[in-house]
């Protein structure tokens, strides 16, 4: 299995944190996405579904678009209950209209497109005054012992590892400037709460079965 080939990890991604509502709550306000019609959401790299079904729980019109073949099925499953549309595209190529959604997001995927081909495709299908919105659900790891000893612990088994995303804050330093480079965005939003989720131990081994970097 290679870095970015999730082909295999579909059937563990079910194991895996959903969202903090309260950041969905205030990024929807801001946006407009309550009070706006028609109004239209894309969640790009979509995965299985985990951000998908918390916008459709929220009764927002979403369209979901996952590259992978695999992960995309497990994701019309998750979400076979709600009326949603699944498409194929990427990132760089997403498959929507031109000027078609007010709100496009990415969650937990940004860091895997390729920056100014990804920006300038959201810039394309983005409605005038639309918004793009990079979401991610790091483990808190300054205040977690445990998160620290295991990150040391990935490191020293595995030395030259090149860990994609870790949840380290070191991931997101220098977004807003890189979200701007291109000349497509302006205006960033930055939003953080805290979201707990407990989880059972088999639960939790199998979120760290999903994550690619460390099973490639």
């Amino acid at each position: 299995m290679k870095q970015g080939d999730f082909s295999q990890l579909a059937k563990q991604y079910v194991n895996r944190p959903g969202y903090s509502e309260t950041v969905l709550q205030v990024l929807g306000r801001y946006t407009g996405a309550f009070s706006k019609t028609p109004y239209l959401i894309a969640d790009i790299g979509a995965g299985t579904g985990k951000l998908t079904e918390m916008l459709a729980k929220l009764e927002l019109p979403v369209v979901a678009v996952e590259p992978n073949d695999e992960m995309r099925a497990e994701g019309q499953r998750y979400t076979e209950r709600y009326s949603l549309e699944w498409l194929k595209g990427s990132g760089e190529d997403t498959g929507l209209q031109e000027s078609s959604v007010n709100w496009l997001l990415m969650a937990s995927s940004f860091h895997w497109v390729d920056l100014e081909k990804g920006l300038t495709e959201f810039r394309r299908v983005l409605r005038p005054g639309g918004f793009f919105t990079a979401l991610w659900n790091p483990r808190d790891l300054g205040r977690s012992k445990l998160h620290t000893k295991i990150e040391a612990r990935i490191h020293e088994m595995v030395p030259l590892l090149k860990r994609v995303s870790s949840g380290s804050g070191k991931y997101t330093e220098g977004l807003n400037e890189k979200l701007v480079s291109t000349g497509h965005f302006e205006d960033c939003v930055f939003v953080e709460a805290e979201h707990e989720v407990v989880m059972s131990k088999e639960r939790y081994l199998g979120a760290w079965r999903s994550v690619n970097d460390i099973q490639a």
